[in-house]
């Protein structure tokens, strides 16, 4: 199938769009109808279902949220990539930490919005990711630079698994809203050691402060609501 754009014959750019919050999912579908160029054949809410999607048909481009229920979108894009070596990812996220950038690139994605990029932006990335195999923002470079310099860019956190027993203990602690020196004594360590710990799961978590730690740890099931009670 062909369209007319500015008096030009093209093929539209085929999307794939996975995202577990419906809201968002169809927004961005809304969104992109408005552009003739642009046709959305797959719409999934997890990555099995997205797998599976592709089993079928494939698109040229996929637009996918980093962090889903099941599987994570880092290993979903390795696991894309084994399979379709040529698919072009569009890593989308909520998460602007380097860690989170320069694995995610690392993996294969061509590049890397955050998810209130404007209707113009996502636009031009789709168009770019397409016509010539990515699209790098200064945001992009400077996690990459970062990420190539640093011998210790912690990959960010996905699942329980990269958080150790001593960072789950301080972690619940932390969104209990004790200080420092109250977990220190807690635990029997240094206040120095707290603060190391608390640096690590900031970084592995793609977070900022205690509040967005705290909020992290709701959203991904670390801790319940009722754990973290009213500090937050």
């Amino acid at each position: 199938m062909t369209i007319t754009v500015n008096s030009y014959a093209v093929t539209p750019i085929r999307l794939a769009i996975v995202d577990d919050h419906k809201l968002f999912r169809q927004g961005i579908i809304n969104l992109l109808k408005t552009y003739p160029q642009f046709d959305m054949i797959i719409e999934a809410e997890s990555c099995p279902q997205l797998l599976a999607a592709l089993a079928i048909q494939l698109p040229d481009i996929i637009l996918m949220d980093i962090e889903m229920p099941e599987t994570d979108g880092m290993q979903t894009c390795k696991q894309i990539l084994q399979l379709y070596p040529q698919m072009k990812i569009i890593a989308l996220s909520m998460h602007t930490a380097d860690n989170f950038i320069f694995h995610m690139m690392k993996m294969g994605a061509r590049s890397y919005l955050h998810k209130d990029i404007d209707q113009d932006g996502l636009r031009e990335a789709i168009e770019e990711v397409a016509a010539k195999g990515f699209y790098f923002t200064e945001k992009i470079g400077e996690a990459m630079l970062r990420g190539v310099q640093s011998k210790s860019i912690q990959k960010p956190y996905m699942n329980g698994n990269s958080l150790t027993p001593r960072e789950k203990e301080v972690l619940t602690f932390i969104c209990k809203g004790m200080t420092n020196s109250e977990i220190a004594a807690k635990l029997f360590i240094s206040i120095r050691t707290v603060e190391g710990h608390r640096q690590h799961l900031l970084d592995k978590t793609g977070t900022t402060n205690s509040v967005s730690l705290a909020v992290f740890a709701i959203k991904t099931g670390l801790l319940s609501a009722d754990e973290v009670g009213g500090h937050f």
